[in-house]
């Protein structure tokens, strides 16, 4: 017990010393030292052209790529009545079995004719992560608004996949 009080006794010296001044005069001040504040400086404001027009090429490309995800979807809908069919008929049957194949089949071929929407999506993911890259920005809303599109269109075509997959098993 008498270990402890010494040791308190000295950290509390030591903490009263810490506090007191060198010379025994005034403690340091806290105003605002002249290095201070050196970086309040208001911001100014940056003038930025907003992005233009795309070019006459990229229109093209991005219309190519519209209608080929419209033609990729067109066939992906017309797969899917085919698949829904032979998943129907495949409800119940062993895997492995023939309905079971059929029907794997038709899922496949479903996929397969999906491919032209998958293309596009991925020519324009590509095209858009190059020009932000190079920060060319002529043409990014139009970019954008059709990658949201054709990514939802994707999306759907994914979900469709994942339910009819999800029947067969």
């Amino acid at each position: 017990m008498k270990r402890a009080s010494f040791l308190f006794v000295l950290i509390t010296a030591f903490s009263v010393a810490a506090c007191s001044t060198v010379d025994g005069g005034t403690p340091p001040s806290l105003a605002k030292r002249p290095y201070e504040g050196r970086f309040d400086v208001p911001v100014r404001a940056v003038p930025v052209t907003p992005p233009g027009p795309p070019a006459a090429d990229l229109s093209q490309r991005l219309q190519r790529w519209e209608a080929d995800a419209a033609k990729g979807q067109s066939e992906f809908s017309d797969e899917r009545a085919v698949a829904t069919r032979a998943v129907a008929a495949a409800s119940g049957a062993a895997v492995g079995s023939e309905a079971w194949v059929v029907a794997q089949q038709a899922i496949s071929r479903m996929i397969a004719a999906r491919a032209p929407s998958t293309a596009a999506l991925a020519d324009l993911d590509r095209l858009y992560l190059d020009r932000s890259d190079a920060e060319s920005f002529d043409g990014m809303p139009e970019i954008f608004e059709l990658r949201q599109r054709l990514a939802a269109m994707v999306d759907g075509q994914d979900e469709v996949i994942d339910s009819l997959t999800a029947a067969l098993k």
